[in-house]
Parts: C-alpha cells; structure tokens; sequence
C-alpha cells in the first residue's frame, strides 16, 4: 500500500523538480540548520559528537538492521540463506524488544517462513 503512495510522491517530486519550483527556494545552497531543541542541553554536546561520528543510539541501529534484512529476504525465495537471514531478523527483533521495556502489544512481532505457519 505504501509502495503505490511513494511512487505518487516521487513521480511528484521529479516533475516539481522538472519545473523548476524548487530553484528559489529560501536557504537553497546552504547547510542545513540543526534542531537541537528537543534535546536536554546538558546532552547536547554529546549528541553532537556522536552525531558527527556517525553512531547512533542501539534502538535505532537495531531497527536499521532489522529493515536493512528485511530488505534483503524481499526477493528472496525459499532457500537456506533466506532461512538464516530469517533467523538473524528475529534475533534483531528479540533484541530490539527486550530493550524497550514496553507493552507486549507494541513490540515487533517476530517473522516465520511461510511453510511452517502452514504447517501449523
């Protein structure tokens, strides 16, 4: 569902991009301004320094492995390196649950190969 509304945005954007609506635009050609507003002042310098070196916090690295796996079995079909790409996903999610300290209903849910649901 949400592939068809990127494709929409994009399609947009390029022909926005075409006419030229973005040439004016206020700041264009200039670094971004940073938002350190929501960020407690007393953290700021260390946020700046991790920021600037690249590291994220672990939530965020686990969630960018878990969508970057994801990814990877997309196109995949039943084959043993899908299976062990499964089994690595689901370990990101265990890990990423256990972190978070939540409601079960918000956790991410764990996936499984189609045949074993089927199986079930």
């Amino acid at each position: 569902m949400l592939a068809g509304f990127e494709k929409i945005v994009e399609e947009r954007i390029k022909q926005a991009l075409k006419k030229g609506e973005f040439d004016d635009l206020p700041g264009s050609g200039k670094p971004l301004k940073e938002d350190d507003a929501s960020i407690p002042e007393h953290l700021r310098m260390a946020w700046k320094i991790l920021k600037n070196a690249d590291c994220l916090p672990p939530e965020i690295e686990l969630k960018k492995n878990i969508a970057e796996t994801r990814d990877l079995m997309a196109g995949m079909g039943e084959s043993p390196e899908k299976y062990r790409l499964l089994k690595k996903l689901n370990f990101f999610i265990m890990k990423f649950n256990s972190m978070r300290n939540g409601p079960a209903n918000l956790e991410i849910p764990q996936e499984y190969l189609e045949k074993m649901s089927d199986r079930l």
